[in-house]
């Protein structure tokens, strides 16, 4: 198994600003303990293909509610592989819970953003169950999965990334 990445917790003055975006009733002292229990994402088991992402809160979700949550993580990875992010399969399946944008995708030039590469989740209980979906601090509800890919042979990019969600994407 080749060895292409580290994860990384962001910086706590980057962690500050995202929380405080999203949930700009939290206090100092708060994000700072949150801060401090961040787990940087791991494998459960040798043939776990997934790294899981770890709740930095209680989420709880009633159907049709979303939740964007900043993950404290940023991973350095080689050029010429992608970071790949789904939801727990088991969450997925119980609660129909979804990623927003379906799957995320993390470049490897996301990790020299403005943002430092801070990895977000917009996550959506899509339950048509009428479920809530409780997910507690320190769980697992998102997997990362590292894939290595090819470009064209006719291939010219050679923009520099310096933004986070759609950032890569030309304006005309």
């Amino acid at each position: 198994m080749r060895r292409i990445a580290k994860f990384h917790k962001v910086s706590v003055q980057q962690f500050t600003k995202d929380w405080k975006d999203t949930f700009p009733a939290a206090a100092e002292e708060e994000i700072q303990a949150i801060y401090e229990q961040l787990r940087l994402p791991v494998r459960a088991t040798a043939g776990s293909a997934g790294y899981d992402f770890f709740a930095p809160v209680d989420i709880t979700l009633e159907p049709g509610m979303t939740a964007k949550i900043p993950t404290g993580v940023r991973v350095e990875m080689e050029q010429d592989w992608v970071l790949k992010c789904y939801p727990r399969s088991g969450l997925g399946f119980k609660f129909r819970l979804q990623l927003n944008n379906t799957v995320g995708i993390i470049d490897s030039d996301y990790f020299y953003s403005d943002n430092e590469g801070h990895i977000f989740a917009k996550i959506t209980n899509d339950s048509n169950e009428n479920k809530t979906v409780s997910i507690q601090a320190g769980t697992g509800f998102m997997q990362g999965i590292f894939v290595e890919y090819g470009i064209t042979v006719d291939d010219e990019a050679t923009g520099v990334r310096n933004g986070g969600f759609g950032s890569t994407t030309e304006k005309k």
